[in-house]
C-alpha cells in the first residue's frame, strides 16, 4: 500500500511538472508574449464641474449687475448664485452651482461649485 501511493506521488508530480513545459513554442526561442491588456480608463471625475476653472479673467473686476450678467450669459441656465459677505446661503449640495464670491470691496474673489 505505502508503494502504491508513493508510485501515485511521482506520477502525479510528473504530471505536475510536464504541463509547466507545454507552453506554445516552449524552447524554441519563438515563445509568445502575452500582450498587456490596456489600462483601464480612468474613472470619471467626482469633482464638480460647473466652469469655475474657465472665469479666473473675471476675478478682481467689480460685481456690477453687468458682470454678474457676463458671467450668467456664459452658463446658460446652470444655476448661480453670488454670495456677498455677510449674507446667509443654504448649505444644499449642487455640483453644478457656481457660486461667485465677493468680497468686502464690492469686486469678485473667486468662484467655486457647490
Amino acid at each position: 500500500m505505502i508503494r502504491r501511493s508513493t508510485t501515485m506521488t511521482a506520477l502525479t508530480a510528473g504530471l505536475l511538472a510536464l504541463s509547466a513545459c507545454s507552453g506554445t513554442g516552449a524552447g524554441t526561442g519563438k515563445e509568445k508574449v502575452a500582450e498587456a491588456a490596456p489600462p483601464p480608463a480612468p474613472p470619471p471625475s467626482m469633482e464638480p464641474d460647473c466652469g469655475a476653472d474657465k472665469l479666473g479673467s473675471y476675478v478682481g473686476q467689480p460685481a456690477s449687475d453687468e458682470v454678474i450678467a457676463a458671467i450668467a450669459a456664459t452658463r446658460g441656465d446652470k444655476p448661480m448664485r453670488v454670495i456677498k459677505p455677510g449674507m446667509g446661503v443654504t448649505m444644499d449640495y449642487m455640483p453644478e452651482r457656481l457660486n461667485v464670491q465677493v468680497g468686502e470691496d464690492g469686486k469678485i474673489k473667486g468662484f467655486n461649485c457647490t
